[in-house]
């Protein structure tokens, strides 16, 4: 198997396998007071220091979660219930038009709890940028207690999300700013009141995350127990699982990253030459290096799906956390994207595991499949 699948989950690391193996020898419960309840709370304590270091925060800020949904749950269910205990209540939220489902999901929950909450979209531009302007106009007409929600950089179209920017208008406005940084985190700097991180997407094991509480922020706790994480998230800990995130993010990002993008760089150029027609989403945006979100008119995604599965070849169409289902993306909608050319979207995603060839097989595969529908070529 060809796997070009990373936005979805990259395949974890030796680094990360390894650590895991040693914590697993270790045993013990991170809260008990033996010794191995001591050893395994310093795996969790270095694990914590990595994961600081690599976001370029104090490790007092990471709280330890089971992954990005929990991650964006916690973090809202967080600043608006935090808030609302000292005294100054959200009475707004502002979300992207392309957050993940996640994040959407939590804040539409949010509203419903919450009935009196004024809920608004932020828009996009036709490359998937967020509207600065419109951000301000908003921050600025308002009253009360605010909250905007941002992802770091999409998951689908790769392309990255002005985050400095954003918090700077968030602050100026006394406002808060959650950020799902669980694509951009350690690949790009990433600043806001509440950043959400999970493991699996750099080369950790899946089910465990981190959520990272700007001091001084609002907070309250959604699970109660225990008092683990300094109260902030009960539960035992997994330390294995810990120990795995923070091996991951530990790896050099900067030479990764540039691989990365040489890689995607020249998928594309070899794209574009095999296929004159081909529309490559975000292209002119500021992108993440490894991610290719990209259409082939009159090829559906599901067809290209089912035929490169069949090569050995693994890609996606979007988002892989909607049920395994193939589904129109919310996130090209909210781009103007051709309703055609959004049917037949594709991303290819490459990572630590992949090499110039892969992408290249990816190619003739589908070069194969248009052949076979009879399709346009280049000459």
């Amino acid at each position: 198997m060809i796997y070009l699948d990373h936005n979805a989950t990259t395949p974890p690391r030796r680094e990360a396998r390894a650590a895991m193996l040693r914590a697993l020898r270790s045993g013990g419960n991170a809260s008990s007071v033996h010794r191995s309840g001591r050893t395994a709370r310093a795996i969790i304590e270095q694990a914590r220091a990595l994961v600081a270091r690599r976001m370029g925060v104090d490790p007092g800020t990471v709280v330890f979660t089971s992954g990005g949904t929990e991650s964006c749950s916690l973090a809202l269910w967080g600043a608006f219930y935090g808030a609302q205990a000292e005294g100054r209540p959200i009475s707004r939220v502002l979300v992207s038009a392309i957050e993940h489902d996640c994040m959407a999901a939590a804040v539409r929950a949010l509203g419903e709890r919450e009935t009196g909450l004024q809920i608004d979209h932020l828009p996009v531009s036709t490359e998937g940028v967020i509207d600065l302007d419109f951000l301000a106009q908003w921050l600025a007409r308002g009253s009360g207690q605010s909250l905007v929600c941002v992802m770091a950089a999409n998951n689908e179209t790769g392309a990255i999300q002005p985050v400095a920017p954003i918090e700077e208008l968030t602050r100026a406005a006394g406002a808060l700013f959650v950020c799902d940084a669980v694509q951009g985190a350690g690949r790009i700097e990433v600043a806001a009141d509440y950043i959400a991180l999970s493991a699996h997407k750099l080369g950790g094991p899946q089910g465990i995350g981190a959520l990272l509480v700007r001091p001084g922020a609002p907070f309250a706790a959604q699970l109660v127990g225990g008092g683990q994480e300094k109260g902030r998230r009960a539960g035992s800990e997994n330390v294995a699982a810990i120990a795995g995130f923070g091996a991951a993010m530990a790896v050099d990002a900067a030479s990764e990253g540039r691989r990365l993008k040489d890689l995607r760089d020249q998928f594309e150029r070899d794209l574009k030459e095999v296929f004159a027609d081909v529309v490559i989403f975000s292209e002119r945006a500021p992108r993440l290096g490894g991610t290719s979100n990209f259409a082939l008119p009159g090829i559906s995604a599901q067809t290209a799906l089912m035929a490169l599965d069949l090569d050995g070849i693994a890609i996606s169409s979007g988002a892989a956390c909607s049920s395994g289902k193939v589904g129109q993306s919310h996130v090209l909608r909210a781009m103007n994207v051709a309703p055609h050319l959004v049917d037949g979207a594709l991303r290819v995603s490459f990572g630590w595991s992949n090499h110039l060839t892969d992408g290249a097989a990816a190619i003739q595969s589908l070069y194969r499949l248009r052949q076979r529908a009879g399709g346009r070529v280049a000459a």
